[in-house]
């Protein structure tokens, strides 16, 4: 299908009122333009709500990442607010809200996980530095994983408890891949370091030197290991792929590769992501879509697919590539794609299975 064409009339309920979900959507395209790409080859069961729950999340890091926030005490009664309406305990004044309380109501999510997501931005009202690697991974239970642990009981997975661990996994390399790509963002705007000090001091640095945004050799080697530690989740994330219901594997593993790509950007500058962002362009992930996409219909086994697309190696410490920019092998199609862009999208949604609504 077309990325112009209108999907089909919903043929079952809906999951929440079209407006609250139009406008989830809309939020989704603005601020999450790569995990937007891989929603919209969900199955519409489960993107509709994808895209709520997305919404939600961003309504709430948007409490803790305003450029001009207002005061902590006033940031914490606003995340509150937000637990006690997403739990239904409160009637909420935003629709989105209301409507992630439909949606994690009627797909059974457990109250737990909204609980870890909400203490987790909590914790980035402090903008705390990790002392360890288990100290920041403590805060990913929340800021990431909670969101798997929701997605995982959209899905319904039949082996859902087998799928648990490595859906974690998978969580914490995205988020961990957002971290080391936003490293100078993240110091710039908000005064945080999520680099565990403990690897900053295995390289001779602390996060005094992060915050001076001057990308020295041993800054680097600091990055380059945390890409590592990465991209062994990424492998144990990835192997679960084949345990969510068929019709959301592609969805998953697209994601998959997307966010790995930008650890070639990151290689590219030689582990440099104190002098500027490692950004995706809207070409280059539309590549990146359409050689997932032929690998799949190829292999129809998500870890043969990553590993062929991502610049992630099946082992470790295989030797990569740092000056390669293009994903994959060349060829026509990534040619043709940066020719067409902002047309590109269309291309591709003839080949892909893709949804407009």
């Amino acid at each position: 299908m077309s990325q112009l064409s209108e999907g089909p009339p919903d043929d079952g309920a809906s999951t929440s009122p079209t407006e609250p979900v139009a406008e989830s959507k809309a939020i989704q395209r603005r601020t999450g333009a790569t995990f937007h790409l891989a929603t919209r080859v969900l199955p519409r069961r489960v993107r509709r709500a994808t895209y709520v729950l997305y919404a939600f999340f961003r309504v709430a890091d948007d409490v803790v990442d305003d450029p001009d926030p207002g005061p902590p005490a006033e940031q914490r009664r606003e995340l509150e607010r937000m637990r006690e309406a997403a739990h239904g305990r409160i009637d909420g004044d935003d629709a989105v809200v209301t409507a992630f309380h439909r949606i994690a109501d009627e797909n059974d999510v457990p109250a737990a996980e909204i609980d870890e997501f909400v203490d987790a931005m909590l914790r980035d009202v402090d903008g705390a530095d990790y002392e360890t690697y288990e100290d920041l991974e403590a805060y990913l239970r929340g800021s990431s994983v909670a969101v798997a642990n929701m997605m995982l009981a959209v899905m319904d997975p039949p082996q859902a408890d087998e799928a648990r661990p490595h859906a974690r996994a998978l969580a914490e390399a995205f988020q961990l891949t957002n971290f080391v790509r936003d490293v100078r963002e993240d110091v710039r705007d908000y005064d945080r370091v999520y680099l565990p000090k403990a690897t900053l001091r295995e390289h001779g640095v602390t996060t005094d030197d992060v915050r001076a945004l001057d990308p020295t050799p041993a800054l680097r080697r600091a990055v380059r290991t945390e890409l590592r530690r990465t991209e062994r989740l990424y492998r144990e994330g990835v192997a679960g792929i084949k345990m969510l219901p068929p019709d959301c594997q592609f969805a998953v593993l697209l994601s998959a590769t997307l966010y790995a790509e930008h650890h070639r950007l990151i290689r590219a500058r030689d582990f440099d992501v104190l002098s500027g962002r490692p950004s995706l362009s809207t070409a280059r992930r539309l590549v990146v879509l359409a050689r997932t996409w032929a690998a799949w219909k190829r292999f129809d086994d998500p870890e043969a697919v990553f590993y062929r697309v991502s610049p992630v190696p099946e082992t470790e410490g295989v030797p990569q590539d740092v000056t390669g920019t293009s994903p994959g092998r060349s060829g026509g199609l990534s040619a043709a794609i940066r020719k067409r862009t902002p047309r590109g999208l269309g291309a591709v949604g003839s080949v892909v299975p893709w949804r407009s609504d």
